[in-house]
């Protein structure tokens, strides 16, 4: 069992006992759930039975060790009954996880938890003798596309402005010509154990806060921080198909870490420029391509344009409707599996704006009730019989 379903589980609430319940007590009232709930008196083979007792049995082997729930009612008043505390630590509103102990960014916090719950309950922890590495800070930046670049991919220069070693001192922190010290509370470890009882408590150097170096004269430009900001200029590779409002990770491209620690990760806000021609659903792009009454009506073979290629042919067969919509296959954006959507043509009937008098007679010989059937007919009657 994970510490952190040890602290997250309240044992008590599932026994139906209260904190102060004498072992006796315990006892009985396991007693009578696994009877309830013992996979002998449940033929049917209930998963949800099945989970109940070995939940219960969980519970028991726990609170009727006097030693291991001395340890386990501890651990729960350090971090009010769960570690739901940590879990609202989040993000700040950036997306990135929060170090507990370093800031935004540096470590998960995650990690940091597992750090913090090493040492407890005697299972031993580790100790650090050298500085420890920090992942470097995740950055955020934002591109605009055009609608080809987006679809096709591309390659792009970004210019970052992130925290990095400060150049005055070379990240030490120290006035130039001066060294910082070890810190002689953690003897440079960065970190000291408080004693709570039955286990100890690591967490950083509040005199160093957590360096494991001190710094008596401080650089001016850091003001002993041993960061600065720097900024530099990469060159990105955005993958084909990205779309409007996406937001992609760069490994790697991020802040550079501390005393060899990884660059964390950059993060790029896609923005995409529309189209003239051609719109975008998913996977697929589309497009809508004017035909004229005679190609709807009769049939036709029509050339369509595709993004970034040669026109493609699309045969429209006879009686085609106004708005009906065709699919052109392997025309589209392109996906994470390497294959592309499709091409959406939507046929719109175009209606003449000049009409010579050839042109009139021809209509008006086809809009003559007696050549054909009234369209409307049919409509009209069903809007009366209502």
């Amino acid at each position: 069992m994970s510490t952190k379903d040890y602290l997250e589980k309240d044992y008590y609430a599932v026994l139906g006992v209260p904190k102060n319940a004498t072992a006796e007590e315990i006892k009985k009232a396991y007693r009578r759930l696994a009877r309830k709930y013992h996979p002998d008196a449940n033929a049917g083979g209930d998963p949800e039975t099945t989970a109940k007792f070995k939940e219960v049995s969980e519970a028991y082997d726990v609170l009727s060790d006097p030693k291991r729930r001395k340890e386990y009612d501890e651990a729960r008043a350090l971090f009010g009954s769960g570690l739901g505390g940590f879990a609202g630590a989040g993000a700040r509103g950036t997306g990135f996880p929060f170090d507990l102990f370093g800031g935004v960014g540096q470590q998960g916090a995650g990690d940091r938890i597992g750090d913090l719950f090493s040492g407890l309950f005697g299972r031993g922890g580790r100790t650090t003798t050298t500085r420890r590495a920090r992942r470097g800070q995740d950055i955020e930046s934002e591109v605009t596309l055009s609608f080809s670049e987006a679809v096709q991919g591309t390659t792009v220069s970004l210019r970052l402005t992130s925290s990095s070693a400060c150049q005055a001192c070379n990240g030490t922190g120290a006035r130039a010509g001066t060294t910082p010290r070890v810190c002689p509370t953690c003897e440079g470890t960065g970190a000291a154990s408080r004693n709570l009882g039955s286990f100890a408590f690591s967490e950083p150097c509040r005199d160093c806060r957590g360096r494991g170096l001190i710094v008596d004269d401080p650089c001016r430009v850091c003001e002993g921080s041993g960061r600065g900001k720097s900024t530099r200029t990469i060159q990105a590779r955005i993958p084909a198909g990205v779309a409007d409002g996406q937001r992609i990770r760069l490994k790697g491209k991020g802040a550079p870490g501390e005393n060899g620690g990884p660059a964390g990760d950059l993060y790029v806000q896609i923005h995409v420029r529309p189209h003239r021609v051609f719109g975008r659903s998913g996977d697929n792009l589309t497009i809508t391509v004017p035909i004229t009454f005679t190609e709807a009506a009769l049939g036709a073979e029509i050339k369509v344009p595709t993004l970034g290629g040669m026109p493609v042919t699309l045969r429209i067969p006879p009686g085609t409707p106004n708005g009906r919509t065709f699919r052109v296959r392997g025309r589209g954006a392109a996906r994470k599996d390497g294959t592309k959507g499709d091409l959406l043509v939507t046929v719109e009937v175009a209606v003449p704006q000049h009409v010579d008098d050839e042109m009139r007679a021809a209509l008006e010989k086809l809009h003559d009730p007696k050549e054909g059937a009234d369209l409307r007919a049919d409509l009209i009657k069903q809007a009366q019989s209502e």
